[in-house]
């Protein structure tokens, strides 16, 4: 059986959506269910069974000889929550346990990093693991996906092959629950419907025009394409980056949604909320030598291709992967 945990989230539930296209349904959904706005997420999926994350444990220890795989998605993710306390428990204690009980009964294991934890971006998007000791992420929850990378790279007994992905900016179905922390696509096509106009962040730095701040968006679809690629080629373990390599404007991704929508663009620029504005990422760029390193050659969406299957696939149709 292959555990997936976060089941019920935004990358969790795509993944157990291409496992099931894979033929695989002996799968064990681990999240909190009781949130109904996520139930969606894993209605029509083909599992053997789900169990609530504070129960995992223990179940997994009475059924470990069925367990095959273990991939775990399930995370706090907000990068606007500034209380460390929130991130410890469930992103850096849980996956401590995770890593333990995969070590000691021999699993292999996949848990979700995030580039988050290059902070400023001041050292470059590299995926050394030496460089995780010399990371400052800009907020608590950059910081906690950091430690456990720290954590993990200091322990002697390890899963007989592991794989730590630091996601980039990951967009696609089955986020809409995400609210404020939701990408920017989501929040365009919204905006677009209600209003027919986008806003996005004004830049407040003299090195970047307005709209023309960079990140590298990755379609959620190839983020669990990789996972599956991993877990059933079995690389050399690691911490990886998975973003495209490729930074795209904000406003390219803005006019991308208004042309999936069939629509002219109408853009205006907003400042950046003053609580988030100094710990604000104005370039991000995934360093993909590595991944491509061990046999990973399959391309990636690009921005205008991701952003057009996004939107009239699914958020024009509000359906779910």
């Amino acid at each position: 059986m292959i555990i997936v945990t976060g089941a019920a989230g935004f990358i969790g539930s795509c993944m157990v959506a291409k496992l099931n296209e894979m033929g695989r349904e002996d799968l064990i959904l681990v999240d909190d269910f009781s949130k109904e706005i996520k139930r969606r997420n894993w209605e029509g999926k083909r599992y053997v069974d789900k169990i609530h994350r504070n129960d995992f444990f223990q179940w997994a220890e009475q059924n470990v000889k069925n367990i095959d795989l273990i991939i775990h998605l399930g995370a706090r993710t907000d990068t606007t929550e500034f209380d460390y306390s929130v991130f410890e428990e469930l992103n850096v204690s849980y996956t401590q346990r995770m890593w333990i009980f995969a070590a000691r009964h021999g699993i292999p294991l996949v848990y979700a990093s995030s580039a988050a934890t290059y902070g400023a971006g001041e050292l470059g998007y590299r995926d050394e693991e030496n460089l995780a000791y010399k990371l400052q992420p800009l907020n608590p929850y950059g910081k906690s996906k950091n430690e456990i990378d720290k954590w993990v790279l200091k322990q002697a007994a390890a899963p007989p092959c592991w794989y730590a992905f630091k996601f980039f900016n990951v967009y696609g179905p089955n986020e809409y629950h995400k609210g404020r922390m939701a990408s920017v696509i989501l929040h365009s096509f919204h905006q677009i419907k209600e209003s027919g106009q986008v806003k996005l962040f004004r830049s407040h730095r003299p090195d970047y025009a307005d709209g023309e701040q960079l990140r590298d968006f990755v379609y959620v679809k190839d983020v669990v394409r990789v996972i599956y690629w991993y877990v059933t080629h079995l690389p050399k373990s690691g911490i990886y980056n998975l973003g495209t390599g490729l930074a795209r404007p904000f406003l390219t991704l803005a006019t991308s949604t208004f042309k999936a929508m069939g629509l002219e663009p109408n853009i205006e620029f907003v400042d950046i909320p003053e609580d988030i504005r100094d710990k604000y990422q104005y370039f991000t760029q995934a360093e993909m030598k590595k991944m491509r390193g061990v046999g990973y050659k399959k391309p990636f969406y690009s921005l205008e291709d991701g952003v057009k299957s996004y939107v009239t696939r699914y958020l024009l149709k509000d359906s779910g992967y």
